[in-house]
């Protein structure tokens, strides 16, 4: 597994942003660009159809985007010697965690570096997004979570053979994958070159996981017992009927964080 950033141009920021400004996204999704760029409005942005949306946000961020052309250039070189520099015990830690060899795949990941603050990841293409003012550690970080979603449908689909399209929002299994990522990342390997871990510095998943309570105990917590517990097949299989048996709860709960 290696991971290579690249500035994948101006127009790729765009195409991302507009993935998350659809009269489907929740404000979870949708706020954070108003946040990172108030120049925007949201509410010229909403008002607008898909092409005009892309026009709106294409004459405001053009300038913005020439006007980091330079900061871009410096995070490729940058990113790309961090992560180089703990490649070899990233390796070791996915391998154990997942009982492969992670050195024999997924060696053509791409972590395009955009004006998206949020970071989607496209799993047939091997390619997901950076915000451009993360630091090094920071691009690693959030690569680290990426990466782990990489590998876990990757073993996940040798075991169950199903689809990667059941692989996206909302499925339950999307929602699994995303809790999953804590109890992998605990590994001191991981954990060490990860400035959002543990919980109390960000955390390594999103918010709404953390504060999840199922059956009076914080579902990471539940799911982390069950990963220390078991092979990494058998956990997925574990971790998946828990989620099955409380889906009802689980979304019940992100539906109302998300819309907070």
């Amino acid at each position: 597994m290696r991971v290579t950033y690249k500035n994948p141009g101006f127009k790729h920021s765009i195409d991302s942003i507009l993935l998350f400004q659809d009269e489907d996204s929740t404000p979870f999704w949708s706020d954070a660009l108003f946040c990172f760029f108030p120049q925007l409005r949201k509410d010229e942005l909403a008002k607008r159809d898909p092409s005009g949306q892309k026009e709106y946000l294409s004459d405001i961020l053009a300038e913005v985007y020439h006007g980091i052309k330079p900061e871009l250039d410096e995070k490729i070189l940058k990113y790309n010697a961090h992560f180089l520099n703990y490649e070899g015990q990233i390796n070791d830690a996915l391998s154990d965690a997942f009982d492969i060899d992670t050195r024999m795949i997924f060696n053509d990941l791409t972590g395009n570096i955009c004006l998206n603050p949020i970071c989607p990841r496209f799993l047939r293409e091997h390619y997901f997004d950076i915000f451009y003012k993360s630091s090094e550690r920071g691009a690693l970080g959030l690569s680290l979570h990426e990466v782990i979603h990489y590998i876990w449908f990757h073993v996940w689909n040798r075991l169950f053979h199903d689809s990667y399209d059941e692989y996206e929002t909302p499925s339950l299994k999307w929602i699994l994958s995303e809790m999953v990522v804590e109890s992998i990342m605990a590994d001191e390997r991981l954990s060490s070159v990860n400035p959002y871990f543990p919980r109390e510095n960000g955390g390594c998943v999103y918010p709404y996981f953390q504060n999840m309570v199922i059956d009076g105990e914080p579902i990471l917590d539940t799911l982390a017992g069950l990963y220390r517990q078991n092979h990494i097949r058998d956990f997925m299989q574990a971790a998946y009927d828990y989620c099955l048996k409380h889906e009802v709860a689980v979304r019940q709960h992100i539906a109302e964080a998300e819309k907070q």
